[in-house]
């Protein structure tokens, strides 16, 4: 148990996503940028104002800039987020010791004599959970051409947690991790999550 245990407190302390990036877009240099939602409906929740606050802090730490309110930005940043299903998933851990001691452990059990033991048992642990897919996507465009894009990203990451609340600031940096990244390409990004609010299972 405390072999499964430790691995289970390894795979805990990262965050992984697969991050797929296209673009021709130029190096940043200062150029303005607003947010838009893809999906018109989330424009005005509050949800949708708390995460394109994530993406507007990443924006400007790689280089770019919020537009004054009533200029005319340089760049239009839009994005969508959610949930794309959900599927049990099956993991077995070993239930014994390796080396320097006993595989298995013993529990009481009746046995066939009609007295009451101890028996030897070494079945693997078995436990069944929901992994759900959480999705980002993102594109940018240039302003006087919002119909061309210059980066298009989407950013996938499987887990047992369904509260975006908790996960999409751990979605967000792995988009921004090495941005732009190379075009046409298909990365895991791995995070620590060290300072991530405690949840169960990303």
């Amino acid at each position: 148990m405390l072999v499964a245990a430790l691995a289970l407190a390894g795979c805990a302390s990262k965050f992984r996503s697969d991050v797929s990036s296209w673009h021709r877009l130029p190096p940043p240099s200062g150029e303005t940028f607003v947010i838009d939602a893809k999906d018109p409906r989330k424009q005005g929740s509050l949800e949708f104002q708390q995460y394109s606050g994530l993406v507007a802090a990443e924006l400007q730490r790689v280089g770019y800039r919020p537009a004054a309110r009533g200029a005319q930005p340089t760049l239009i940043v839009r994005f969508d987020y959610g949930l794309d299903g959900a599927r049990e998933k099956v993991r077995s851990y070993d239930t014994g010791f390796y080396g320097g001691g006993y595989y298995g452990y013993h529990r009481p059990y009746w046995g066939p004599w009609g007295g009451y033991g101890f028996g030897y048992d070494d079945s693997p642990d078995v436990r069944s959970f929901t992994v759900y897919q959480r999705r980002l996507e993102l594109e940018i465009a240039a302003a006087n051409n919002p119909g061309q894009n210059l980066y298009e990203t989407r950013v996938v990451s499987d887990g047992r947690s369904n509260r975006l609340e908790e996960v999409m600031p751990l979605m967000v940096r792995t988009l921004f991790t090495d941005f732009p990244g190379p075009s046409g390409v298909t990365r895991q990004i791995s995070i620590d999550m060290d300072k991530a609010p405690a949840a169960s299972g990303y």
